[in-house]
């Protein structure tokens, strides 16, 4: 406030000097004082003189029009400042625009204290770089210039001027800075001849309040003479933004039941005018509630902060009883600190009122009724609550619990989250012939806790009896499956089993008869009457139709009821081996080169389908030779391999060798396979068997080879 008042007192002293130093002015439209400072009264009487204003538009001031920034004062046509009211407190600053059909200027007014008035110009006068005059003489007085913004047409105007005290004979003013050759250019410029200082638009404060320039002073040429001496022009500030709401959508909570003058959220406006001022100083106000019930006021705004706050006691402040809700309260911000020439601008705030646990949820009735068939699971009724609480929380979702009548867990209690209804299941089947009735007590609470003075009562609890009805159960086996061991190839007619089945229905007195469901390979039967399981053909281990050693087959159990019930029984019958199966030889066919050097002919692999102990180790023979030569041999390499071995080289031809394999059961069980060697001719890798001689192996041999058989 120092800095701006010295610049006051400045300007005032460079209008006497431009005054003492200009020869025949010309009459230059607007305030003939722009700037003003009075000592400021403990109060300003109404009516009261405060200080005349000269304004001339060259054109004879008709029709003149004052508007003041304080709507506590007015100008009259004359050009006298009078206060409207006693006025205790005013601001610092006043400003006075004043147009007419010529002209348009603004006038600045500063309220100082006494000791600032007193000592204002001997500071002033101290100062070296805000005023223009320097403490060593300068040709160049160029004096502070004031601009209100949104100045209307003509353009340019002369806003001031700059004087050379040495004259400007054959001198030019030259002006640089921004806003003359730097961006934005060409808003200033300066008359070469005589230095004044003139706009050519409009200006924005908001866009730039204060442009700081140079002025100097050169020959013809272009050379220096004087300066640069610095030119201050600062943009006066109109009320010509309207206060904005830039933050939305505004919405609030405020719990319901809430104590008078509990904070809901805050409005804050922005307005683009001088902070500084009373242009944006704002007023927050309410003008409309929505809905109006149960109190057309139910909030209040802080005036200045902006903070919307309850103002109803926390009984009405009930969201069960309220119309809705929600309100939508419509904010004014006005600036000019809410006069009424003040600019507006609004906004909706949204508040909801929140819900809190003050309802305790109540079933629609004291008792349930419910009926389930025996043996059946899932839903078997619905229980339902009411609750006035907000059904989008937790103060309205139920949650259930079975508090009596449940030993067995057979119940289940969950809740539908879009009904809010308790669905009771049967999660175990129950047994008519156990208890053909049951009577549960359910308890139903809220997600959220209640309120410290609200309590469940007797309403949050219910009965549900339970009717359990009797259906004609089928017969159960036991024990189911059934197992039993057999060895394989037993009898035909042979007894496997006795199976048991009772009737759960003992209050019917039912008969049961059986009979055969699944029997995969047909080997078995059952009698009807009693149950007793027996053998139709062999059981064969080695069966596709037995899977690791088990043969599995179903049966069923066939009551007296109307209609009759059924119970399936499965029996597991584990097979165990006997020594049924001769090995086998594999492979039956080798080739040999006539010339062959290695005449290890064929490696042989016996198997067995039996199991341990009537596999391997398997015995490997060879039938006798005829002829007094022997022409091979065999060795055996392991419990389930053999190498045949030409003794020498043989001719071309197809030979049959007979070689026996005995297992190592009890008894032992033989089997002889002829392996055909195919004695070939082999040139340049390629084996020729084709046209071999005829068999050299006698049908003596043959018959010598199948005696040896039946003499094992």
């Amino acid at each position: 406030m120092q800095h701006k008042t010295q610049l006051t007192l400045s300007f005032l002293l460079s209008q006497v000097l431009l005054l003492a130093c200009a020869e025949d002015l010309e009459c230059v439209p607007g305030f003939q004082q722009k700037v003003f400072y009075i000592e400021k009264p403990s109060e300003f009487t109404e009516d009261q003189l405060i200080l005349n204003l000269k304004f001339d538009d060259c054109q004879g001031n008709n029709k003149l029009n004052f508007e003041v920034s304080n709507p506590d004062f007015t100008v009259e046509l004359d050009g006298n400042l009078v206060a409207l009211k006693n006025v205790s407190e005013v601001g610092r600053a006043l400003f006075v625009h004043a147009r007419s059909e010529h002209a348009e200027d603004m006038a600045e007014i500063f309220i100082l204290e006494a000791n600032e008035k007193r000592g204002a110009l001997k500071e002033i006068l101290k100062l070296e770089g805000n005023l223009g005059i320097p403490r060593q003489k300068r040709a160049i007085l160029a004096t502070p210039i004031l601009i209100p913004e949104n100045q209307r047409p003509p353009f340019p105007r002369s806003v001031g001027k700059v004087i050379r005290s040495e004259g400007t004979d054959g001198v030019k003013f030259r002006l640089s800075g921004k806003g003359v050759d730097q961006d934005p250019k060409g808003i200033f410029r300066i008359n070469e001849m005589n230095g004044d200082v003139s706009v050519t638009r409009s200006l924005d404060r908001e866009a730039i309040a204060n442009y700081e320039l140079e002025v100097e002073v050169v020959d013809m040429n272009g050379k220096t003479i004087d300066g640069p001496v610095r030119l201050d022009i600062s943009v006066i500030d109109q009320n010509d933004n309207r206060p904005m709401f830039k933050e939305g959508p505004y919405v609030g909570h405020v719990m319901e039941g809430s104590a008078t003058g509990t904070t809901v959220m805050r409005m804050a406006a922005f307005d683009a005018d001088d902070a500084s001022t009373d242009n944006a100083l704002l007023r927050y106000n309410i003008l409309k509630q929505t809905p109006t019930k149960p109190s057309p006021n139910m909030f209040y705004i802080d005036p200045e902060k902006g903070d919307i706050v309850t103002v109803v006691s926390p009984a009405l402040l009930d969201r069960e009883t309220m119309e809705s809700p929600k309100y939508e309260l419509v904010i004014e911000a006005k600036d000019m600190g809410g006069m009424d020439v003040g600019l507006t601008g609004t906004a909706t705030a949204t508040i909801l009122i929140d819900d809190k646990n003050d309802h305790a949820p109540e079933f629609t009735k004291k008792e349930f009724q419910a009926t389930v068939k025996e043996g059946v699971t899932g839903v078997i009724v619905n229980l339902t609550v009411g609750d006035r609480d907000d059904p989008a929380t937790g103060a309205w979702r139920a949650v259930y619990s079975i508090i009596n009548g449940n030993p067995g867990q057979s119940f289940e209690i969950h809740t539908n989250p879009q009904t809010n209804e308790g669905m009771l299941s049967v999660v175990k089947p129950l047994d008519y012939e156990i208890s053909a009735f049951h009577t549960l007590l359910i308890k139903v609470e809220n997600e959220d806790p209640l309120i410290p003075d609200i309590a469940y009562g007797p309403s949050s609890t219910a009965t549900v009896q339970i009717t359990v009805e009797d259906v004609n159960e089928g017969p159960v086996f036991h024990p189911n499956p059934m197992a039993v061991t057999k060895q394989e190839n037993i009898p035909v007619g042979s007894v496997v089993l006795t199976v048991n089945a009772t009737d759960p229905d003992t209050l019917q007195h039912q008969t049961i008869r059986y009979s055969v469901y699944k029997d995969p390979a047909g080997w078995l039967e059952i009698n009807p009457t009693n149950g007793t399981v027996g053998t139709t053909a062999v059981l064969d281990r080695e069966s596709p139709f037995v899977q690791n050693n088990v043969y599995t087959a179903l049966f069923l159990a066939i009551d007296s009821g109307n209609p009759p019930a059924t119970g399936t029984g499965t029996l597991h019958i584990t097979l165990e081996d006997v020594n049924d199966n001769v090995p086998s030889l594999y492979p039956t066919l080798a080739k040999v080169c006539d010339d062959a050097k290695d005449l290890r002919v064929v490696v042989l692999g016996a198997s067995d389908k039996d199991l341990h102990p009537n596999t391997d180790p398997f015995k490997f023979e060879l039938s006798k030779q005829s002829g007094p030569e022997k022409l091979w041999r065999i060795n055996r390499l392991n419990n389930t391999h053999a190498q045949v071995i030409l003794l020498q080289n043989l001719k071309k031809a197809n030979y049959n060798i007979p070689i026996s394999v005995t297992d190592s059961g009890k008894p032992p069980l033989t089997n002889t396979t002829e392996l055909r060697l195919q004695v070939c001719t082999c040139k340049k890798s390629k084996m020729d068997c084709s046209a071999s001689d005829a068999l050299h192996i006698s049908l003596t041999l043959i018959l010598l080879s199948l005696l040896s058989l039946f003499c094992l």
